[in-house]
C-alpha cells in the first residue's frame, strides 16, 4: 500500500478552501511549488487571471519539472542565476525580511563569527574553518543540526537535534560580529543569510564569489573565501567597524521593493 503524506493532502485541502471563501483574485503568488500537487495548482489557477511563482531555493533541490512542463505559471520568478539562464525564469534576490537594527559597538559583541548549519556536504570546510579559527584565536560560535553528531570535528562546534527558532536566532545574530554563509554545493544565488546581515548591519565571510556583483558588495564588510583554497582571513576585517549602505540601495533588497517588484505596483 502506499503511503500518503495526511500532512500534504490537509495542506492542499486548507489552500482550497480558504480560496473559495475568498473567491477571486487579481494575482496569486506561490512561493515553494514544489510543496503543492499538480492537480492542486490547476485548481488553484482557476481562482486568478495571472498565477506568478517564487523559487527560493534551487531546482536541484527542489524539481519542478512537471509543473515546468505543462506550463503551470504565467510568470516564475527564482533568486538562482543559473536556473534563469537555464528555464527562462525571472531573476530577482531573496529579501531583507528583519526590521533595520542600529550598528552596534564592537565592544558589546559576544561572538566575533556565527553561523547555523545543518549537517551536509558543508561541514567539512566549516570543520576546516573552527580550526583555523580556534588556531588563531578568534572567537566563533557554529552551530550545527542533525540526528547525529560527527565525528572528527572541532570541540568548539556545538552540536545539536534541537530546532533552533526565530527567537533563538535573532538573539544569536544580535550577539555575532560576523556572519558565516557557506553556500550549497549547485546554489547560485544569495541566501537569507546575506540579507539577514544586511539588515542587522553586520560584516559577513561568505564563499559565495557571485557577491561581488552585487551593488551593495565591499570588501570592507564582506570577504569571500576561497573554499578550495587554504583559510586565511586577514584579522583587521574584525576591528574596521560596519560600513552601512546607502538608503537607495538598503531599499532595492527590502521585502517591500520585492513585493512591489513581484506584483507590478
Amino acid at each position: 500500500m502506499f503511503k500518503k503524506n495526511i500532512k500534504k493532502i490537509e495542506l492542499e485541502k486548507d489552500i482550497l478552501n480558504r480560496l473559495e471563501k475568498l473567491g477571486r483574485q487579481d494575482i496569486i503568488l506561490i512561493i515553494r511549488p514544489d510543496r503543492l500537487t499538480k492537480q492542486t495548482h490547476l485548481k488553484i489557477k482557476n481562482y486568478t487571471d495571472k498565477y506568478i511563482t517564487y523559487i527560493y531555493d534551487s531546482c536541484t533541490r527542489f524539481p519542478i519539472d512537471d509543473l515546468l512542463k505543462d506550463k503551470i505559471f504565467d510568470k516564475i520568478y527564482s533568486f538562482d542565476l543559473q536556473d534563469c539562464k537555464k528555464f527562462g525564469f525571472n531573476f530577482i534576490t531573496n529579501y531583507i525580511y528583519l526590521e533595520k537594527k542600529e550598528i552596534q559597538p564592537l565592544s558589546k559583541i559576544n561572538n566575533s563569527i556565527f553561523i547555523i548549519l545543518s549537517i551536509d556536504e558543508r561541514l567539512h570546510l566549516l570543520n576546516k574553518i573552527a580550526n583555523y579559527l580556534s588556531d588563531n584565536a578568534i572567537a566563533f560560535k557554529f552551530i550545527i543540526t542533525g540526528k547525529k553528531r560527527p565525528k572528527n570535528i572541532n570541540d568548539n562546534i556545538i552540536y545539536t537535534k534541537k530546532p533552533i527558532f526565530i527567537d533563538a536566532l535573532m538573539e544569536e545574530l544580535e550577539n555575532s560580529n560576523v556572519y558565516l554563509d557557506l553556500i550549497r554545493h549547485g546554489h547560485n544565488g544569495l541566501s537569507f543569510r546575506i540579507f539577514e546581515a544586511l539588515a542587522m548591519q553586520k560584516k559577513i565571510i561568505t564563499t559565495n564569489k557571485s557577491i561581488a556583483e552585487y551593488d551593495f558588495y565591499n570588501p570592507n564588510n564582506i570577504l569571500i573565501l576561497d573554499e578550495n583554497s587554504e583559510i586565511d582571513i586577514n584579522p583587521d576585517f574584525f576591528k574596521t567597524p560596519y560600513q552601512p549602505l546607502s538608503d537607495a540601495v538598503y531599499y532595492k533588497y527590502t521585502i517591500e521593493n520585492w513585493v512591489k517588484t513581484i506584483f507590478k505596483l
